[in-house]
């Protein structure tokens, strides 16, 4: 998975020095870099010629004492010795080229886990911190759908919307599906926050996925580290879900982001009494996508994968022929592209789901307890508290309006 680094090259440790120096610092790093020409030249530069470019004082302490500055260089070239975690550089070959196009990328990239999932299709699942448990639940569904149609759900390891999003894109039986998400960490890439993640950290990783961080290895959480992350989450994706924000949540930071990058943002409507979902309608009022369906992502960001770079494929071996996904819709949609592997481009002429759902007020209750993945009449007995006839005649009805199937004794949306 992570990759052993047996030494480190002199330009890579000049960058190492900058990024140390000027406390990750992406202004400052990049002002050194366009004044002095390369890392080299601004390492050895003096500290009166940083003071001249008006690099902040605490840089210019830090530059003063280049001891500290090796020391720290070299206990991260020791960690990547023993593969306690891997870092990619901007000009090298295996940095992800989706971020090379964002205003401002990370000079470097500190990973843990399987780096060939930067280079695969991801969408950007993200929302608030408490969700309700509907878009919990949502949330959950959405990403494990995409997952197994073959893209890496990309996150923010943050609590409510975060977590339900890496879990889904994880709760896969068949190992093949497994893996595919990537967490945008806020700290540094040996300090996992919310402490009580470590958990899903390890299962992300144990489990083929990937967690990256720009920051210094030790770098702890800061109000100010976890928004910067958020332009990460965006530009390493083809397209952002919101499926549940306030209107102060910095989802709605990531939304921006991701449609000043020219890519689609998409959100989850709710009731307008839902105080939890103002960022998603007043979203929805600005220009993004409303959706009702994953599919409805799929047939958007489908047609971007046809371009010829590494960054618009799919998932590798996404689902052999002979395998369909076991929550297909039972339609020849899904199962096109649940048969994209990663040399051949998804197919871009996909039809849409049906344009509306209309549930009568009757049988909303249950209709909204269905997912895309399907569940027993025990379970939904349990969850509704319906009598047993009455539930079985409800959902007998919502089979005949078109709207719900039984595949295998359990039920799920259409």
């Amino acid at each position: 998975m992570t990759a052993v680094i047996s030494s480190l090259s002199d330009k890579q440790r000049a960058v190492l020095a900058l990024w140390t120096e000027v406390n990750a610092s992406l202004s400052a790093y990049h002002k050194l870099i366009t004044s002095f020409g390369t890392a080299e030249l601004a390492w050895y530069a003096k500290v009166d010629a940083w003071r001249q470019l008006g690099i902040h004082h605490t840089h210019l302490a830090r530059h003063e004492q280049p001891e500290q500055t090796q020391a720290s260089i070299d206990k991260i070239q020791q960690a990547l010795i023993e593969g306690r975690y891997g870092l990619l550089f901007s000009d090298q070959p295996d940095y992800p080229a989706q971020l090379s196009q964002i205003y401002d990328p990370p000079p470097v990239l500190f990973y843990r886990g399987n780096k060939a999932r930067l280079h695969q299709a991801q969408v950007a699942i993200v929302g608030s911190r408490k969700p309700t448990a509907h878009a919990q639940k949502i949330t959950f569904d959405i990403a494990q759908y995409l997952a197994q149609a073959g893209y890496i759900i990309t996150s923010g390891l943050a609590m409510g919307v975060d977590k339900r999003a890496h879990l889904g894109a994880l709760a896969q039986a068949d190992a093949e599906y497994q893996g595919r998400t990537i967490g945008v960490m806020g700290t540094g890439i040996e300090v996992n926050y919310p402490n009580h993640h470590d958990k899903l950290f390890a299962q992300i990783i144990e489990q083929g996925g990937c967690i990256i961080s720009e920051l210094l290895p030790h770098t702890l959480p800061h109000k100010h580290t976890f928004p910067r992350r958020n332009r990460l989450v965006a530009g390493l994706s083809l397209a952002t879900i919101v499926t549940e924000a306030t209107i102060q949540s910095g989802s709605l930071i990531t939304a921006r982001l991701t449609s000043e990058q020219g890519k689609q943002v998409f959100a989850i409507p709710s009731h307008i009494d839902n105080s939890n979902a103002e960022g998603c309608h007043y979203l929805i009022r600005e220009g993004a996508t409303l959706i009702y369906h994953p599919q409805q992502v799929l047939d958007d960001v489908n047609s971007q994968l046809d371009y010829d770079n590494n960054s618009y494929r799919p998932a590798e071996q996404t689902v052999s022929t002979n395998h369909k996904p076991s929550h297909s819709l039972q339609s020849s949609n899904t199962a096109e592209i649940a048969l994209a592997t990663a040399s051949q481009p998804i197919p871009s002429n996909i039809k849409s789901p049906r344009s509306a759902i209309v549930v009568p007020e009757h049988l909303t209750l249950v209709y909204e307890q269905l997912d895309w993945h399907g569940q027993d009449l025990d379970a939904l007995i349990i969850a509704t508290k319906l009598a047993t006839p009455q539930l079985i005649g409800q959902l007998m009805e919502l089979e005949l309006l078109g709207i719900i199937s039984v595949q295998g004794g359990r039920y799920l949306r259409v």
